[in-house]
């Protein structure tokens, strides 16, 4: 998986990595400064990685996983964590899953939310004057403003993507890349208005829309923070159906090209031909 980079204005533009500590980065919260570095680097991990297990948190952090767990304990018990539900849990091996945690509702709100008020307010006050038209248009311009100067490289989708993920990163969205069999995702750890989304979903609507201008391609937004998931994920194929030269789908290892995702539709010819 590529992490994108953070842009550090404060430092002359400088280059920080989505491993760097949460007060680095703009996304520590006021209300974690005072629990110490260690507890902030936990609450980075539920962000940026969860849900996640103890023992991956101990394992990256250095940690012990009594320490780890009673940071997490604490992070619960104030409601700022929770164990993930089954529906999002990753990678199930055999046997009883290990418990993966991520930000509660709760934790999200303690990041940086601030204006959420006075944002929802203006939006409000924008569709009371020029209706739906005028929040898409808002919506279409914000999003631009963070992904519409990305140059796309024509000869790979996947590195547009990586592109698009250093320019939400740089807009505090802590945004990532994974490849995912014949596509990539582009996932943003953070949100800075999904309070504003969930009420107002033309901000998400607009994201999917630029994006598939920026990378030349369709995507397929999966899930978002302002739902309720733990990120939001934009699935983003490597190669338009049919087309055999893409660079991307050729370096992708050989059991994510399987043939057999086009037999599907050959099974539902056949099953025509029977019928008639």
């Amino acid at each position: 998986m590529k992490t994108a980079g953070v842009s550090d204005g404060a430092r002359g533009g400088a280059s920080r990595s989505a491993g760097a500590p949460l007060r680095s980065q703009g996304l520590a919260p006021s209300g974690f400064a005072h629990e110490g570095h260690t507890r902030a680097e936990v609450v980075r991990l539920l962000l940026e990685r969860g849900p996640i297990t103890a023992s991956a948190v101990s394992s990256r952090l250095g940690l012990s996983a009594a320490g780890v767990r009673r940071h997490l304990d604490v992070l619960i018990d104030n409601g700022y964590a929770e164990i993930a539900p089954p529906r999002v849990l990753r990678d199930r091996g055999r046997g009883r899953p290990a418990k993966q945690y991520m930000l509660s509702a709760a934790g999200r709100d303690h990041l940086q939310h601030a204006y959420d008020d006075l944002a929802t307010a203006a939006m409000r006050e924008l569709r009371e004057i020029g209706g739906e038209q005028a929040l898409e248009r808002f919506a279409d311009r914000r999003v631009r403003s963070i992904v519409g100067s990305v140059q796309r490289d024509p000869d790979s989708v996947e590195r547009t993507a990586e592109r698009v993920a250093d320019a939400l990163t740089a807009a505090g969205y802590a945004a990532s890349t994974r490849r995912v069999g014949l596509g990539v995702e582009i996932c943003q750890h953070h949100c800075p208005v999904s309070h504003v989304a969930a009420q107002f979903p033309q901000l998400c609507e607009a994201e999917e829309q630029v994006f598939a201008e920026v990378l030349g391609t369709h995507v397929q937004r999966l899930a978002t923070i302002a739902n309720g998931d733990c990120a939001c994920t934009t699935h983003v194929p490597l190669t338009v159906f049919g087309d055999a030269s893409s660079r991307d789908v050729a370096d992708a290892p050989q059991a994510t090209r399987n043939p057999s995702v086009a037999q599907p539709a050959a099974d539902t010819h056949r099953l025509r031909e029977e019928r008639t």
